[in-house]
């Protein structure tokens, strides 16, 4: 498709009431987006907005209209070809001046195609007209198809030698036969564009015609078009109903901008939370770990200490042992001590008997 979105924005989108053409009629539930079209094809610029599959607007951009702002978040413009009057309710003023902005560059742009577009179609037109004019003015004859002598001789003088009395240096008659095939060539030539042109004539003057009554349903469409505008300001009502009906879309919009701001204000709150939740998750995972350390150290303080037990065990395994050997030792000891006084004894009773 040669059609393209050039700007999109959000609004709510009304009507005009066709039957009391007082009241505003909303066409969509909540904010739908609003977006304007450049077809290159046509060189044209639309208005088009669609609530799920259902196009609510469909209006094509003319120089001859005109977008108001009646509020600081409202604005309205009138379509004749669809026979309706269409209004915006934006979110803010921001928005609003934007989209008339638009609408006035698109608007100009249009206009400015539209001029092109006559000029292009003068400019193609007014040779037609007057070549196929003078064409269907004049007969046929050979004279208007060859020319006259006066008119043949210039361009035999360019193509040939300068006419004289046969002699030795006359040009052969198969020369001359060529010079005749070419002429027929040429006559053909400008037969085809005779016919083109006359075609191209009578294009122009059917456009012109069609033109011409476009250009009179518009004059009549836009006188229509001003007794309505003169109607509407004559009935007070109509302004008094607009008024009620803007304080009340008003009121609706502060209520969902207060709304959006407690909303915006409950996920700042989410979105900390959040943030805590994860200084928490991180806290417990660092504790985790350090746990995780502490027990691996407790287990290697655990085999130290069942090490140490053991020898400490077997070191006193050891002294018992040892302990048992001494009193071995020292029951050999005084047996033998034992033996010895008896035996001092009775060598000194041996002594003393000698």
């Amino acid at each position: 498709m040669g059609e393209q979105p050039i700007f999109s924005t959000r609004a709510h989108v009304f009507q005009i009431d066709p039957n009391t053409k007082k009241n505003w009629v909303p066409t969509s539930k909540h904010a739908v987006t609003v977006s304007y079209f450049y077809d290159s094809t046509r060189n044209v610029y639309r208005i088009i907005s669609l609530d799920g599959s259902k196009a609510i607007i469909n209006s094509t951009i003319t120089p001859n209209m005109t977008f108001t702002k009646t509020s600081q978040k409202f604005g309205q413009w009138a379509d004749s070809r669809a026979n309706t009057v269409y209004g915006l309710g934006f979110s803010s003023e921001h928005h609003l001046s934007k989209f008339a902005e638009k609408f006035q560059e698109f608007k100009e742009a249009a206009r400015l195609a539209k001029e092109k577009s006559q000029e292009k179609m003068e400019l193609t037109s007014t040779p037609s007209q007057e070549s196929a004019g003078g064409d269907l003015q004049s007969p046929l004859t050979p004279e208007s198809i060859n020319g006259t002598d006066d008119e043949r001789t210039p361009d035999v003088t360019q193509n040939s030698e300068p006419r004289v009395e046969p002699t030795q240096n006359a040009l052969p008659f198969s020369h001359s036969s060529a010079i005749s095939k070419h002429w027929e060539a040429e006559l053909a030539t400008l037969k085809g564009n005779n016919a083109k042109l006359t075609a191209a004539l009578l294009e122009s003057t059917a456009n012109v015609k069609q033109w011409k009554q476009q250009l009179a349903a518009y004059q009549e469409e836009a006188e229509r078009l001003h007794k309505r505008v003169t109607e509407l300001e004559c009935v007070s009502s109509q302004a008094n109903a607009v008024h009620t009906h803007k304080t009340e879309l008003n009121q609706t919009i502060q209520e969902l901008e207060e709304t959006l701001k407690m909303k915006e204000e409950e996920i700042e709150r989410l979105k900390q939370e959040i943030d805590n939740a994860r200084e928490l998750q991180e806290q417990r995972d660092s504790l985790t770990q350090k746990l995780q350390e502490v027990e691996i150290r407790n287990k290697d303080l655990e085999g130290q200490l069942s090490d140490l037990e053991q020898r400490l065990e077997k070191s006193q395994n050891e002294q018992e042992a040892f302990r048992n050997n001494l009193k071995t030792l020292l029951e050999i000891l005084d047996g033998k001590i034992f033996e010895l006084t008896e035996l001092r004894d009775n060598l000194a009773k041996l002594l003393e008997c000698s």
